[in-house]
């Protein structure tokens, strides 16, 4: 928060001083530990540890000293379609099961629940956002997204000649993250806190991404596109499609920027930067 100096979300007595000192009337808890699939491996006990650290027990600090330093305040986690790992049907709502399958994963179907405890046996006002994969010209480039469209305008000044990817036919629902930070503001708006599907609504495809961002620059995609065998996963990657139905009657929130409306921003300022 501007103004106030930082704290480690990690430590109860710096968090309630905060909130004691800030009064807020809405959170935002963003904060989040999460390795993609272009990071470095980290051992798996020290990457469930720190995410659950960040992802669910710094909530708990932030939603207990709520209660008591900022009653009337009310709080947005940013969850993950992550929670759902491996789902059971093609399509998720609010009422599918969490099936996490990686500590990421894991920590945030967590943090959901720790909010449905806070808001039925606290009467904290939590509500969590189950937010699918979100882009923007900040996403950094060890993201999928980035590391295309970031190689594509590399390649079309000659600075770079290939870039490596995993499975191309792997389908995601790419949405924008400024439409996605509207409708968390659209949440805190509700009479009561609830949990919602943030997604595009649509699936499109690793190859779809890279044909669009390569065309962007003026050049085919299939001249500079290679698929790096150690970086396709042992098993199929899982189709993560939100609904995005009880938000939108709610809220009257939807998407306003198309995906290749997103890509043509990304593109575009990778351009203006050099």
């Amino acid at each position: 928060m501007e103004g106030f100096p930082a704290v480690d979300i990690r430590r109860a007595d710096d968090v309630r001083r905060l909130l004691g000192a800030a009064a807020p009337d809405e959170l935002y808890y963003l904060a989040a530990y999460h390795q993609s699939s272009e990071d470095r491996p980290v051992e798996t006990q020290d990457l469930l540890l720190t995410s659950f650290a960040i992802n669910t027990l710094g909530l708990v600090n932030v939603l207990a000293a709520m209660q008591t330093q900022a009653p009337a305040a009310r709080l947005f986690y940013a969850a993950s379609s992550h929670a759902f790992g491996y789902p059971a049907g093609p399509v998720q709502d609010e009422t599918t099961p969490f099936n996490p399958v990686s500590p990421y994963g894991i920590s945030k179907a967590a943090g959901i629940q720790v909010c449905r405890y806070f808001r039925s046996d606290r009467a904290v006002f939590a509500s969590a956002g189950i937010l699918y994969n979100h882009e923007s010209p900040l996403r950094p480039p060890n993201f999928l997204s980035r590391k295309i469209v970031r190689a594509a305008v590399r390649i079309s000044k000659g600075r770079q000649d290939k870039v490596s990817v995993g499975d191309l036919d792997a389908l995601v629902d790419w949405g924008y993250a400024p439409d996605y930070v509207e409708a968390m503001w659209k949440v805190l708006q509700l009479e009561q806190p609830d949990d919602f599907i943030i997604a595009s609504g649509a699936l499109h495809s690793v190859r779809d991404l890279a044909q669009i961002v390569f065309e962007l620059v003026g050049l085919d995609w299939r001249d500079f596109v290679v698929v790096d065998p150690t970086l396709v996963t042992t098993r199929p990657s899982p189709v993560l499609h939100g609904r995005i139905d009880k938000i939108r009657r709610l809220t009257g929130w939807q998407p306003t920027t198309s995906f290749r409306q997103m890509l043509e921003e990304m593109v575009e300022s990778d351009l203006s930067h050099g």
